[in-house]
């Protein structure tokens, strides 16, 4: 929300806005831009007839003072994607959707275009290197893309935003439930992405993970017309901890990226460019620079010994793809494996049970929880045996961070690499400073 209203007031268009917490980097970034609110909380004298409209994020409540405001004045109100949609609707629309993989493919799609200078509208799930925000709107680019995610628009529209982008291009990159306390079987995750690619025109493209059954599924339920593009994970070699693509029109090419997801995520963002008028010379001309996305299998520090990365992995296919990722790279190196249950779905009882021997591929494996998150959300509680006994094994739990860190100083770094994987921040855990002084015992 807070790079929406950026992206407006860049356009020139009068932007208020509310919230009852702003913290960084939302908060840095408003103020740099003059856009943060002079306090924190509702006020509905703020809402009045000179709006032209009123965009409400996807946290705000039915009940929220400033929304029933807007309601009794009549002035429309979009949700985050609905606007996104006026404000693209005569522009070549790519969605990328899925479970997994959605930020890094956009990412790579945006590093591509903008090397070889493609004007473009985007909106993509993290920062990025090299973008200032991570959503653009304007007048005069022909193309916008947008990751697409699957939650809800708003408490007004319950339907998934990826469904009000209405793309003519699609990708989808896999299914894994999430979601529990939206979509509460996996059935019903299901049915969004089925309608997503019912809903595609018949002069669209759907770029489909040829590797995921439930993808393909999918793809046969496009209408008569939808072109249908499969990709697969790119040929690759691993040479002393780097990947290599072996045969480019450029020659044998090296990444900065790795991991069998990354290749796959780089198989589908091919296909997106080829689809905007890129070569294949021309992709592969510019990702091998690539450097991911921030919190994907981001480097945080490293020594001859020891690698240290961050990422955001919190779902159970998350968290099998990116250990085994690192491990892959590092097969002579000992993995140490944390991960953060921080998420609605991560602490519900009824979704634990996915995590079922998801870390097995970690040598050492920890899981940290703050019970006061399962209050905040309104969750019932749970403790660490139970927490131990879902995820199987020899999992190590705790509920207090600073423990989780000292348990992490007291491990002899060598020959050992660090995984930290979270959607929060353990607490306020400062990762880069936290992983420099591992490195440099």
């Amino acid at each position: 929300m807070h790079n929406l209203a950026i992206a407006l007031h860049k356009k020139g268009i009068i932007i208020t806005g509310s919230d009852d917490e702003i913290v960084d980097p939302a908060k840095g970034n408003l103020q740099r831009y003059g856009l943060l609110p002079a306090s924190d909380g509702w006020d509905t004298s703020r809402i009045t007839k000179d709006l032209d409209a009123v965009i409400l994020g996807m946290h705000a409540r039915l009940d929220n003072p400033e929304l029933k405001r807007a309601q009794e004045l009549g002035i429309r109100i979009y949700s985050y994607p609905e606007y996104l949609y006026e404000q693209t609707k005569n522009k070549t629309r790519v969605v990328i959707a899925g479970s997994h993989g959605k930020t890094t493919i956009t990412a790579m799609i945006l590093h591509v275009l903008k090397y070889h200078k493609k004007n473009f509208d985007y909106l993509a799930g993290a920062a990025l290197e090299g973008f200032e925000t991570s959503l653009k709107l304007s007048d005069d680019a022909p193309i916008a893309i947008f990751e697409g995610d699957e939650y809800l628009a708003s408490a007004l529209d319950r339907r998934p935003k990826f469904l009000l982008y209405k793309p003519d291009i699609a990708l989808i990159s896999g299914v894994a439930w999430d979601h529990i306390n939206v979509f509460p079987t996996y059935r019903s995750y299901v049915e969004q992405f089925e309608n997503f690619v019912k809903e595609l025109p018949n002069t669209g493209s759907l770029v489909y993970c040829n590797e995921d059954e439930e993808v393909k599924k999918l793809a046969s339920m496009a209408a008569y017309g939808v072109k249908k593009i499969p990709y697969n994970t790119l040929d690759n070699f691993v040479k002393d901890g780097v990947t290599y693509l072996p045969q480019t029109p450029k020659g044998a090419l090296r990444l900065e990226v790795f991991g069998k997801h990354n290749l796959l995520n780089m198989g589908g963002a091919k296909q997106v460019c080829l689809l905007l008028g890129i070569s294949e010379s021309e992709f592969a001309e510019v990702i091998s620079g690539f450097k991911g996305a921030a919190r994907r299998l981001q480097l945080v520090a490293r020594n001859d010994v020891c690698t240290i990365y961050w990422d955001f992995a919190h779902s159970p296919s998350k968290l099998i793809a990116t250990i085994q990722a690192v491990k892959e790279q590092f097969p002579s190196r000992k993995l140490v494996a944390c991960m953060e249950l921080h998420t609605f779905s991560s602490l519900t009882k009824e979704f634990l049970k996915e995590y079922k021997d998801t870390m097995d591929k970690a040598d050492v494996r920890k899981v940290y929880f703050n019970p006061h998150v399962l209050e905040h959300k309104r969750l019932a509680a749970i403790s660490a045996e139970e927490v131990k006994s879902y995820f199987g094994g020899s999992v190590e739990v705790y509920t207090d961070s600073v423990k989780m860190i000292d348990s992490l100083k007291q491990i002899d770094w060598k020959n050992t690499n660090l995984l930290m994987m979270s959607s929060g921040n353990f607490d306020g855990v400062d990762v880069k400073n936290f992983a420099k002084e591992l490195i440099n015992k």
